[in-house]
């Protein structure tokens, strides 16, 4: 009796159709000086049969398996979630998969996990914040194909696609500032984040390019659950006279902002709160949340275009770094004292109807 757990093989199928593995082999990886009879027999064979072609077997013939990785810190945080969506699709249509490795904010950790994926696909998508400038410069060669996000290289080999952060962040205070808020507070991101350092820059170009607005700094973090502890330092610095808040990112801001509401803090009648990535569910919050815009599908499908010239052995595309737009929501309004005079000057009546 044969053995039903057996897997099906291409000797098999050569068997079934009455023809050499060679000649499936060719049928299958769509050879076109086959004879149409053949390769008509080989599908009938490989139907009824049910075969899959090993991955591996054929990986080790081409070369390549038609997969990349993409390396992430953190997979619940949704602008990686976008960026993966926007890569997923665009080299779904050139025939590749792509599988996904998160590291769990362990930077230590990075460099291994990214070699580890390389060695399983045929390029690599690095994602890695955290990690020393040195290593990243290092370690990125040795991963080619390769494509960097959201960290500068100086190696024309690895490109890099991004976000400017540093300029993000001068357009987010411009606007707060052109609402009336003077005094500004920014719940910061992870120290060894390099978009944290590149954040930190916008806002000192912000406060050098406007007299009279300062922004001081709290330690927070990148998740809900940091923005929801800093809730008591950003009170305090409300009573001291602070009037808006600017998040690391939109998950802090959304992890704060109910601990406020729990404080008794209105939003944005006592304070104004911003993020930064524009994550779907930043329109959907209690205030809507004003917030820097990202592109994350268009960065992936980016991403990919890069990396699809890497694998074909094309050159590499330049860099790119996409400027964040503004999305402005209800978080953000005047400071209630320039509202308070905005209802002033509104109650009284017009020069020309004041008595004599």
């Amino acid at each position: 009796m044969a053995d039903r757990t057996r897997a099906t093989t291409i000797a098999d199928v050569a068997l079934r159709a009455g023809v050499s593995q060679a000649s499936v082999s060719r049928v299958l990886n769509g050879k076109q000086n086959v004879d149409p009879a053949i390769a008509a027999r080989v599908h009938d064979a490989v139907s009824a049969l049910g075969y899959t072609p090993s991955i591996a077997a054929r990986s080790l013939v081409h070369g390549r398996n038609d997969t990349v990785a993409m390396v992430v810190p953190d997979l619940e945080n949704p602008l990686f979630q976008g960026i993966l969506k926007g890569l997923s699709l665009a080299a779904a249509a050139d025939g590749y998969r792509v599988l996904v490795a998160d590291t769990a904010e362990q930077a230590g950790e990075e460099a291994a996990i990214a070699r580890e994926a390389r060695h399983r696909c045929d390029a690599i998508v690095l994602c890695a914040p955290r990690m020393p400038a040195s290593q990243l410069r290092a370690l990125a060669p040795l991963l080619a194909p390769a494509v960097v996000v959201n960290r500068s290289l100086d190696d024309p080999a690895v490109p890099t696609v991004g976000v400017d952060y540093a300029r993000g962040m001068r357009d987010l205070v411009e606007h707060l500032a052109a609402l009336g808020h003077r005094r500004l507070v920014f719940l910061a991101g992870p120290d060894a984040s390099s978009s944290q350092a590149e954040r930190m820059r916008g806002l000192r170009d912000a406060v050098t390019a406007l007299p009279g607005v300062s922004v001081d700094t709290l330690p927070c973090g990148s998740r809900l659950d940091d923005g929801y502890r800093s809730g008591e330092a950003v009170a305090a610095a409300v009573r001291a006279g602070t009037t808006a808040v600017i998040a690391f990112n939109d998950l802090v801001a959304l992890g704060l902002m109910p601990r406020l509401a729990e404080l008794g803090l209105r939003i944005p009648d006592d304070v104004s709160v911003a993020g930064f990535d524009d994550v779907p569910l930043a329109r959907y919050a209690t205030p809507p949340l004003t917030s820097m815009s990202v592109p994350r599908s268009e960065l992936g499908a980016q991403v990919w275009s890069r990396l699809r010239a890497l694998i074909a052995g094309e050159p590499s595309e330049h860099a790119l770094l996409f400027r964040p737009r503004l999305e402005h929501r209800a978080s953000t309004a005047p400071p209630p004292a320039a509202r308070r005079l905005t209802g002033v000057r509104e109650a009284l009546p017009a020069e020309s109807e004041v008595p004599a």
